[in-house]
């Protein structure tokens, strides 16, 4: 048994891995770690501790992917709702769709008993309004939020340039391989921006018979590259889980044009093997690795790409 899950995830990981030292269902497993992570305000990147959009709205995307089915629940852009892989595995488990977003997703969790949940954090608030001070000027001020909000898309941009995301990824023998995402978005986006999280083939993909990869940080790159889906098609064709990525982060070097920046890739394969490479990333990149024959989880170091 392999988990496998970016550093941000340390609300909640402890929490995943002691449910499948028990025997639960890895997608339970799962999303019951994020959802502490959703509700830790010290994450910044997930849930409650996230940052809103221009117009100071929060919006969750999450998503979960069964490997051994390939069924797949997500939902995007939700309002008011925190615990948004739950949200996508309850999609994946009562509907006949994959993905749900905005108010239809904000309806369905209604209709099956999810709270209504305040999920703007105050100091991410003030955070969100003094930097609309900074960048506008008081006409634009008096009158926000009835102004143009897309040439702010380029001025107002993440207060700690994380572009993050929650990322876990299960693999077992007899379980199967599995992924989960959630995630509060790019900071100060334009509303209705969606991210790769909840996006398969882009930002998750599982496949049990030959591995499952997750991505954080830049999503519009992921989305161009379909980054999850080629490595897991890589290693179908017979590539090891080291070349897999590499091809991964090939088609992502080759971008030219529109908004780049970095990556990192998680990865699993069938095998027991596992791969977390970072991709022109600031910083050291690092995330949480725990295999059942280790006592306790370990914080490792990704590879540089």
């Amino acid at each position: 048994m392999l988990l496998l899950a970016n550093k941000e995830a340390w609300p909640g990981f402890p929490t995943t891995v002691q449910m499948l030292r028990e025997g639960a269902i890895s997608l339970d497993a799962m999303v019951a770690g994020i959802s502490k992570v959703e509700s830790e305000v010290r994450v910044r990147s997930v849930g409650y501790g996230g940052w809103p959009n221009m117009l100071g709205n929060m919006e969750l995307d999450g998503a979960v992917m069964d490997g051994n089915t390939r069924d797949v629940g997500t939902v995007g852009a939700v309002p008011n709702t925190l615990p948004v892989a739950r949200l996508a595995h309850e999609v994946m488990k009562r509907l006949p769709h994959v993905m749900l977003t905005g108010d239809g997703a904000r309806r369905f969790a209604s209709e099956i008993g999810f709270s209504e949940d305040d999920v703007l954090f105050e100091d991410s608030k003030r955070v969100w309004w003094e930097r609309l001070e900074k960048e506008l000027s008081p006409e634009e001020l008096a009158k926000f939020p009835d102004i143009p909000l897309a040439p702010l898309s380029r001025t107002i941009t993440d207060p700690e340039r994380v572009r993050d995301t929650t990322v876990f990824l299960s693999a077992d023998p007899t379980r199967g391989i599995h992924a989960a995402t959630s995630t509060s978005g790019w900071a100060w986006k334009y509303p209705g921006r969606l991210g790769d999280s909840p996006i398969p083939g882009a930002g998750f993909y599982a496949d049990s018979r030959y591995g499952a990869a997750a991505c954080t940080h830049t999503g519009e790159m992921t989305m161009r590259c379909s980054t999850a889906r080629t490595v897991v098609l890589a290693l179908k064709f017979g590539y090891s889980l080291s070349d897999a990525v590499k091809l991964a982060v090939e088609e992502l070097n080759e971008l030219s044009s529109g908004f780049l920046a970095g990556v990192v890739i998680h990865a699993v394969d069938a095998k027991g093997n596992h791969e977390v490479v970072n991709f022109r990333c600031e910083g050291e990149i690092r995330y949480w690795l725990w295999e059942d024959s280790m006592p306790e989880p370990e914080l490792r170091a990704a590879k540089q790409a």
